[in-house]
């Protein structure tokens, strides 16, 4: 069953890169492009704050 989009920020402290709107709700909030959320999710897991973490040391 899909997420319900109208249900924005429900979990914040995992990333999913599966849904259209949460990934655009994560580049938006991270202030990055899809690529380096991508990147970054490869590189630490899909943790908000370890994500954060390595992208403001990018």
């Amino acid at each position: 069953m899909p997420d319900d989009t109208s249900k924005t920020g429900a979990d914040r402290k995992l990333i999913s890169l599966e849904q259209p709107h949460e990934l655009r709700d994560w580049m938006a909030s991270l202030g990055c492009t899809e690529q380096q959320l991508r990147d970054a999710v490869r590189n630490v897991g899909n943790s908000a704050d370890a994500v954060r973490r390595y992208l403001s040391k990018k």
